[in-house]
């Protein structure tokens, strides 16, 4: 093949389903399912819908990059069926998870995939269509974006085939597998059941890792060693306990206490065990770590999987680690392993490597079209000669607003492109945007967007990391600043911030340039632009009904600005 092949990255077995499409260095689209069908993750991970295809986030990228079904080469798919090894000895639910007949009846359904997609195509791709171990998948795509010539790498998650976790070291040669994690001992699923067992659902890991700074782990330290560890120094989680695949938590009940329901009132109790969850699993982290180090010698660190999306353990690997740099894949979660099947397929085929310079990888949309959608609104509007300056007052006035600009990120954060911002400076703006419209738990904190000249004098950064651009890590803000950002300063004083640089985020950078000239404040709370209930909007449709749905005072498309008059009710 003369030509660098052209490669179309799928994830659609669990959740957060995507597509992409690589050829040679290039990534030509790329694109998350949820962000389409309004649907959070996607999809509910379940044995009936693993052949479920993101069709939207197909669409997307042929369209994007005006290719047809004919000029796909190889279909690289995140997950390879024949690593799926036989259910082992545990309680489990009749045909679901673990369940011979659940398991028979998933692998049915993931092998039938290149089928379905070729009927989908009306071409058939089934001999295109190549298989790529999850793990390997999450690695490929923090290492390959990275900058790094050779790198220490670490992917952790709850479950792909049947691996939890790889330790690998990459280089030119490729990926090579130092070490691998197998169900159960899944760091990812014993926050999901942790998260359960205090009231929550298994996707709310940050909000877990936001109530731990509220306690001190001491307490259940040692139960949450035995649960990881089982008195072993490598990871040996005690399935007997955890029971991952059915709704039982007597066992976890006889360590903790009982469990809280969902909706009851999260406690002391419940933010101690999160202090201790989150304290072994940096220690799990720092385990693994060190062992990359000692094995790889590498200064450089690459992370992936569900698990890399921790940013309060992040912050303690730049800071206790034995890497020099750190580089977080933005979009760690399965939405990243698209991304990363196709370099995998793409490093073995081509060799040309995609570095990842910035997370703006999304969809974006015309001026033509924000005017369309608002036209069509009904709303109010009228173009800013000046939109940062213009936006810049109105948050220095205590105002909250969408900002919605370019094309989207891409992962579970938002970065200043599809971002609702508010004044840090303001201790009311965190209960202003719960109030109008997150209505999130007490216990969450807000981040911060930070110009990058600035960073420094405002936070205890360690190390160097591209990552600083995608929030991937929490810090300390400087003890001097507390009193100027109190609605960006978590209980514990961190913060997990987005460092802003001019070349990455030009548009952006001038806001925040333009706020600090206001205040001598150079950060904006930034949260991401959506509700509770759906994912971050991604165009300008969504913008404009997520505002009308809330209280927002103004929303800015473009150059567009949309605002609604100030009331009793919503001022500060």
């Amino acid at each position: 093949m003369s030509r660098s092949p052209v490669i179309l990255g799928l994830n659609s077995v669990y959740h957060e389903s995507s597509a992409c499409l690589v050829r040679g260095a290039d990534l030509l689209a790329f694109a998350e399912e949820d962000r389409f069908n309004r649907i959070k993750h996607a999809k509910t991970a379940k044995i009936d819908n693993a052949d479920e295809l993101p069709r939207n986030a197909i669409d997307y990228c042929l369209a994007t990059a005006s290719l047809g079904w004919r000029d796909i080469d190889f279909v690289a798919m995140s997950f390879d069926p024949d690593r799926r090894s036989a259910p082992g000895p545990e309680p489990t639910v009749v045909g679901g998870w673990g369940d011979p007949d659940g398991e028979r009846e998933f692998i049915r359904r993931v092998r039938s995939i290149p089928a379905r997609l070729s009927q989908y195509a009306g071409v058939d791709l089934t001999t295109k269509c190549m298989w790529v171990p999850h793990e390997y998948a999450h690695a490929a795509s923090a290492f390959y974006p990275s900058s790094y010539r050779e790198a220490a790498v670490l992917s952790l998650d709850g479950i792909g085939e049947y691996s939890t976790g790889l330790l690998a070291h990459g280089s030119s040669s490729g990926i090579e597998e130092l070490g691998c994690l197998y169900y159960p001992n899944s760091i990812g699923m014993i926050w999901e059941k942790i998260s359960k067992f205090i009231g929550l659902n298994e996707y709310d890991a940050a909000k877990v890792m936001g109530l731990a700074a509220f306690a001190s782990p001491e307490k259940f330290v040692p139960d949450m060693k035995q649960l990881f560890f089982d008195g072993s120094k490598s990871m040996d989680v005690d399935i007997d306990i955890l029971r991952f695949r059915v709704e039982d938590y007597a066992p976890l009940e006889e360590l903790f206490g009982p469990r809280r329901q969902r909706g009851e009132r999260i406690d002391t109790r419940d933010a101690q065990l999160a202090a201790a969850l989150q304290q072994v699993t940096e220690e799990a982290l720092l385990s693994f770590c060190t062992e990359l180090a000692d094995r790889t010698g590498s200064e450089n660190l690459c992370l992936a999987g569900g698990v890399a999306l921790n940013c309060v353990a992040n912050g303690r690997l730049a800071r206790e680690g034995q890497f020099r740099s750190i580089f977080v894949q933005p979009m760690a979660h399965d939405a990243g392993t698209a991304l990363g099947a196709a370099l995998q397929i793409n490093q073995a085929e081509s060799g040309g490597r995609f570095e990842m310079v910035s997370p703006y990888l999304g969809p974006g949309y015309s001026e033509a079209e924000m005017e369309s959608e608002l036209a069509r609104s009904g709303l109010p509007w009228s173009r800013l000669p000046d939109a940062p300056a213009a936006v810049a007052r109105l948050i220095a006035a205590g105002q909250i607003g969408g900002w919605f600009q370019g094309r989207a990120e891409v992962g579970p954060r938002a970065l200043g492109n599809r971002s609702i911002l508010a004044d840090p400076r303001r201790p009311g703006s965190k209960e202003l945007i719960n109030l109008r419209v997150k209505h999130r738990e007490y216990f969450r904190p807000f981040a911060p967007s930070v110009l990058a000249e600035a960073a420094h004098d405002w936070f205890e950064i360690f190390g160097e990391s591209r990552s600083f651009e995608f929030m991937s890590f929490a810090f300390a803000v400087r003890r001097d600043k507390y009193p100027l950002v109190p609605a960006v300063l978590h209980v514990d004083g961190t913060s997990r911030l987005q460092i802003v640089r001019q070349a990455t985020n030009p548009r952006y950078h001038r806001l925040i340039s333009e706020f600090e000239k206001l205040t001598g404040v150079p950060l904006l709370l930034n949260t991401s632009f959506n509700t509770s209930d759906e994912p971050i909007v991604l165009s300008p449709g969504d913008a404009i009904r997520t505002f009308q749905n809330t209280g927002l005072d103004f929303l800015v498309l473009g150059d567009f600005l949309v605002s609604r008059p100030l009331t009793a009710e919503w001022s500060i």
